[in-house]
């Protein structure tokens, strides 16, 4: 093969192969943003990601030390599959919550594909909308911090949440998705702040994760599938939340959902499930509780399918929701109140499949109780309280 045979030979191969190109950078510093926790960055976070998206190769967009101001901000659409946030600073939101109150999220990811976000703070500076909310006042209703929809290949890694205005992180319409390592945290009263909530998605896993926040940890919403979440510490807050469901006539159900090794603190609930009481085709299945231990916790292991809120839109109705095949193993520590175990299960659909295995939950250094209503399934192992079903 002769000298010019060879060079095009190359050239071909390399023009086939664009991720053979070393990975880009993108400083945001370079781009206009200054970490002085004032000026306005958010066009220059942009910039970073229009300039990312246009890559041919691996880009990371890369925020160093300091404090960098945001408004409401949306990276969407994009042809590279292959974009790191790597973020060694605090990301701070307007202090005015009227700002981007109304705008749903702070940060926004849509219809992207391989986006990981390594590092960071993000301060949703929630306080004053909490004050806001807490006084009765009309208040907008919140941004979330952080929110990913019709998503695929998602990473977040390291990454703390502080003090968001409403919901914290939330997977919407996503795909194979994994957090790990995250950091939440948030006043126990503060309303409306759950850590991770994820509706439409399916592959979520959530590991080694601590969250303290004044609603649920984490909150799985309808349309839910196919989620690992492991070691994750909860308290304050309102516990691992399936639902609430069936607040909608059609709605898409939950199914195949493990929690295992979780260290609930002082929380409102431990592991719940529960649903509106109204009509409805949803469901909630095959979902493990594993390795859980409970630290005076108020409701420890609840099923609630009367969940009505203020009385408004469902009183006198029953859950159409159907719970089933669901399993407790391995629960042991302490109530803060005398029913430990509680199903209330919809007199339309009762609970079915209901598997209790090695349950060990005491009230004030005595044995707890249990209460059931139309729960049907086993116990097995040592059950105390003893078992309703």
């Amino acid at each position: 093969m002769g000298f010019n045979s060879m060079i095009l030979v190359f050239i071909v191969v390399v023009g086939l192969c664009p991720y053979w190109a070393a990975a880009v950078t993108y400083n945001v510093v370079n781009l206009g943003a200054k970490g002085d926790g004032k000026t306005d960055s958010t066009k220059a976070f942009l910039h970073a990601w229009t300039a990312a998206c246009a890559s041919a190769s691996p880009a990371t967009i890369y925020v160093p030390p300091g404090r960098y101001f945001l408004r409401n901000a949306v990276f969407s659409g994009c042809k590279n599959h292959a974009i790191t946030f790597r973020i060694d600073a605090t990301l701070v939101a307007p202090a005015d919550y009227r700002v981007i109150g109304k705008a749903g999220n702070w940060l926004a990811f849509e219809d992207v594909t391989g986006v990981s976000i390594l590092g960071g703070i993000l301060d949703g500076q929630g306080t004053g909308l909490w004050a806001c909310k807490n006084s009765g006042k009309s208040c907008p209703s919140g941004a979330t911090t952080l929110g990913f929809t019709n998503s695929n290949n998602i990473l977040i890694s390291g990454l703390t949440s502080l003090n968001s205005q409403k919901f914290h992180i939330v997977i919407n319409g996503c795909q194979n998705v994994k957090l790990q390592g995250v950091r939440v945290s948030a006043s126990g009263d503060s309303p409306n702040t759950d850590g991770i909530h994820v509706q439409l998605s399916s592959g979520v896993t959530i590991l080694d994760t601590k969250i303290k926040t004044g609603d649920d940890c984490v909150s799985i919403g309808p349309g839910a599938s196919n989620l690992w979440i492991e070691n994750v510490a909860c308290g304050p807050g309102h516990g691992i939340s399936v639902g609430s469901l069936g607040k909608e006539q059609k709605e898409a159900g939950v199914q195949n959902v493990t929690v295992k090794t979780v260290t609930f603190t002082g929380s409102q609930n431990g592991v719940r499930i529960k649903s509106w009481a109204r009509a409805s085709s949803g469901f909630a299945r095959g979902i493990l509780f594993q390795h859980i231990l409970m630290v005076d916790v108020q409701n420890p292991i609840l099923i609630d399918q009367n969940y009505c809120p203020n009385n408004k839109n469902c009183p006198g109705q029953v859950s159409g929701v159907k719970v089933s095949d669901v399993t407790y193993q391995d629960i042991h520590g302490t109530s803060a109140t005398e029913v430990a175990v509680k199903f209330d299960c919809s007199s339309k659909n009762p609970c079915s499949g209901i598997n209790l295995k090695d349950v060990k939950l005491t009230y004030k250094n005595k044995a707890a109780e249990a209460s059931c209503a139309n729960a049907d399934g086993k116990a097995s192992g040592f059950i105390e309280p003893e078992s309703c079903l």
